[in-house]
Formats: C-alpha cells, sequence, structure tokens
C-alpha cells in the first residue's frame, strides 16, 4: 500500500512540476523583453538628435550639459550596445552608460568635447537583480505545493486501500472484522460496506461450521453407546479390548470437538487469577496422574482469565509436553506487563517443515503413530484458541539440543 501511495504521490509531484516549469517557461519567452539591440539603436539616435541640435545652438529642448560623466557604477555591458548601436546610426561616440545608486533607470554619458558631457537617461530592460534566487524560490514555493496536492490526492485515492489494510490488522482471534463505519467519499463507502458484508459472511460461516461440528459431536455419542454395548457381547477378550480401545478413542474425539466449539463461542468475562498457585495446582494432578513433570521457581503473578478455561488450556499444553517428550520443565516468569510460562521437553521435536501446522485440529506429526498415544490431536488447538481470546499468544519451537520449547505469554493484570 506505501509502495503504491508513494507511486502516485511522484507520478503527480513529475506532472505538476512539469506542467507549472514548461507553463514558466513559455511566459518568460513570451512576456521577456526586447533585447539590447533592439532598444538601443533609438535611444542612439535621439542622441545624435540632440547632438546636432546643440550643434545648431538650438538648445531650448535639449537636455543641459554637464562638466562630468553622470555618477554611478559603469556598466560594460550597455556600454558596449549603446557604442554599437551608435556607430550603426550615425558618427560613433565614446559614450559611457552608467547606474547611480538607488535609480531603475540607466544614463548614457556623451562626450561633447571641451563643451562637457551630454547626459541623456535610458530605459534599463534587463532582469532585475537576484533574479536567479526569485526562481530558485518560485520553484521551490511550486514543488511544496504539488507535494502537498499530491499527497492529499495519493491518500483520497488510496483510502480504500487502507481500508483493506486496516481491516485486516483489527481481525481478532475469532477470525472476524470489527465493524467499519461506512461513511467517507462514495469509493469509501462501498469499500466499508463490502468489508462489512465480508465480515458478516464469515461470521455465519463460522458460526455454521461450530453448529456442524457440535451436532456431529454429539450425533456420533449415541451410535457409539450402541457399539459399545454390542462390543461388550464380543466372546474374544482381545478382539473386545480392540473394539473398546476404539469406541474410547472416538468418545475422546467427540468430545474434544465439542470442547473446541464451546472455546470458540463462548466469551466468558475473565477475573483475577493467580496464575502460579494454578500451575501449582495442575502439576501436582498430572503428577498424580504418572506425568513426568518438573516445576520451577514460581513467582507471584496475576492474570486476567476464566479460571477452568485457563486451566484446560495449561494442561493441555503441560501434558502434551510430559507425554510426547519424556517429561516436561515447568518454569514462570514476569517481563513488565508480560507474564511467560516456560515449558520444556526431551522428546524427538517436530520437523521444520511441520512446526508451522503443530496447532491445527486432529494434525499428528506422525500418523503412524496415532495409536502410540492418547488424545485426539485437538489440544493445542484448544490451548491456543483460550490464550489467544485472554489476549496472549503461544509459540512452540523446537530446542537446538533436542525436544521442544513451549513460550505462552498472557497480559498480566495490577
Amino acid at each position: 500500500m506505501n509502495s503504491l501511495q508513494a507511486r502516485i504521490v511522484a507520478l503527480l509531484i513529475a506532472a505538476m512540476l512539469s506542467v507549472a516549469m514548461l507553463a514558466t517557461y513559455t511566459a518568460t519567452r513570451v512576456m521577456r523583453p526586447p533585447s539590447p539591440q533592439a532598444t538601443m539603436e533609438p535611444v542612439a539616435r535621439q542622441i545624435h538628435a540632440t547632438v546636432a541640435m546643440l550643434g545648431h545652438n538650438d538648445a531650448r529642448d535639449a537636455p543641459p550639459l554637464r562638466p562630468n560623466p553622470a555618477e554611478g557604477v559603469p556598466d560594460e555591458h550597455m556600454t558596449h550596445f549603446l557604442r554599437g548601436a551608435l556607430s550603426r546610426t550615425g558618427p560613433p561616440f565614446a559614450a559611457v552608460v552608467s547606474r547611480a545608486e538607488g535609480q531603475a533607470s540607466l544614463t548614457a554619458s556623451v562626450p561633447m568635447g571641451a563643451r562637457g558631457w551630454l547626459a541623456v537617461e535610458i530605459p534599463d530592460l534587463s532582469p532585475p537583480p537576484g533574479r536567479w534566487r526569485v526562481l530558485v524560490i518560485w520553484l521551490l514555493l511550486l514543488t511544496i505545493g504539488s507535494m502537498a496536492v499530491a499527497v492529499y490526492a495519493a491518500r483520497r485515492l488510496t483510502r480504500p486501500l487502507q481500508l483493506l489494510e486496516d481491516a485486516a490488522d483489527r481481525v481478532g482471534p475469532d477470525g472476524r472484522i470489527a465493524h467499519i463505519p461506512e461513511v467517507g467519499t462514495g469509493e469509501v463507502r462501498a469499500a466499508a460496506k463490502a468489508l462489512n458484508r465480508l465480515s458478516a459472511q464469515l461470521r455465519s460461516a463460522m458460526e455454521s461450521r461450530m453448529r456442524l461440528v457440535a451436532a456431529a459431536g454429539h450425533d456420533l455419542r449415541t451410535p457409539m453407546t450402541r457399539m459399545r454395548l454390542r462390543a461388550e457381547f464380543i466372546e474374544d477378550e482381545t478382539e473386545r479390548a480392540k473394539w473398546l480401545a476404539d469406541l474410547e478413542e472416538l468418545d475422546q474425539i467427540a468430545d474434544s470437538a465439542i470442547r473446541l466449539v464451546r472455546e470458540e463461542v463462548r466469551a466468558s468475562d475473565p477475573e483475577p487469577l493467580r496464575l502460579d498457585q494454578l500451575l501449582q495446582v495442575l502439576v501436582e494432578e498430572l503428577r498424580e496422574l504418572g506425568q513426568k513433570i518438573e516445576l520451577g521457581v514460581l513467582p507471584v503473578v496475576t492474570v486476567g482469565a476464566g479460571p477452568m478455561a485457563l486451566k484446560r488450556a495449561m494442561r493441555n499444553l503441560i501434558s502434551n509436553a510430559a507425554t510426547h517428550g519424556e517429561g516436561a520443565e515447568v518454569s514462570l516468569t514476569r517481563q513488565g506487563d508480560t507474564a511467560v510460562i516456560r515449558i520444556l521437553d526431551s522428546g524427538p521435536g517436530i520437523p521444520e517443515k511441520l512446526i508451522g501446522r503443530v496447532f491445527e485440529p486432529f494434525f499428528r506429526v506422525d500418523q503412524a503413530r496415532r495409536k502410540t498415544f492418547p488424545g485426539a490431536g485437538l489440544g493445542l488447538a484448544i490451548a491456543r484458541e483460550i490464550v489467544e481470546r485472554l489476549g496472549g499468544t503461544i509459540t512452540i519451537r523446537n530446542r537446538e539440543r533436542g525436544g521442544l520449547e513451549q513460550l505462552c505469554a498472557l497480559p498480566v493484570r495490577s
């Protein structure tokens, strides 16, 4: 988005500056003063006429003579043009053009021999002093104005794309998009309306999916109950045990699916909860079930959560490490306003190409070992759903020396 906006800004600035500079160049060419060659010849004729009048002693309309040339700084450039014009229109004179301090016009001083000097004012059609500074300021103002207009226009043009980016950033843990006000220009309103319609369709699709999963989980219980009753009449004990084990796994899958649906649709208000106490109680319960778990130092940390939901999430994470990783090490630290639960194990780890899928429902690293460990493959998915609803995050990565490291971060409640 930023790249597109920058390109639009650059294109608009280049277009406006090109048009402005072309217009400026055209205006200066059309409105520029005539060249010194064109203006000096009339002045030279006037000087020759005045000299002729003085030669006939008809000085009533002639400028007075002065003993010295006119005061001021000589202008060599204009002097050159005036002497050339005098030589082309009559007898040449060693005239001198000067500019007096504070005067806008020029003065031509023509030597009249012993009679003195004839001073004649001539127009100064040269560009004003400091014209380059004026030109730089003019171009600077054009650039600043063009940038301001271009940035404003680019933002207006890319506003619908900005809405898309903002909507993507506001997607919640449940995959829903917050409602976007349908105000502004026609394009912005159309984009906002489309995003709100998309959000409603996503919400409907997710609710439909949740209802389908929940219904399937409930509907499975009735045939599984009948199958369990029929399995009891199997005379072969080995075969009966296999049937009952398969039915137990189906029951766990159905129960986990229903729990996942409940966690996704439930929105209970969080309450203050001592995280250190919850971990202490949970580890003791899992140890009684025969799981090998080591507990580190637990500082006093309070978070905002539902006790049952957070306990279920932590149970899934710790039990997963203890079951698949040959034991677990659990520790708790506080980093600023964040509580970090660190769970380590010494198992085989997960291949890097599959570690991004560990939170997918029913995911198994090795399908051939599906029956080796109990569970339906929904524990991590449920844990992430709970933690993200509490504003936290879960990260799983391989350790350098083998095993997995699970990091669960939760915001601390004062």
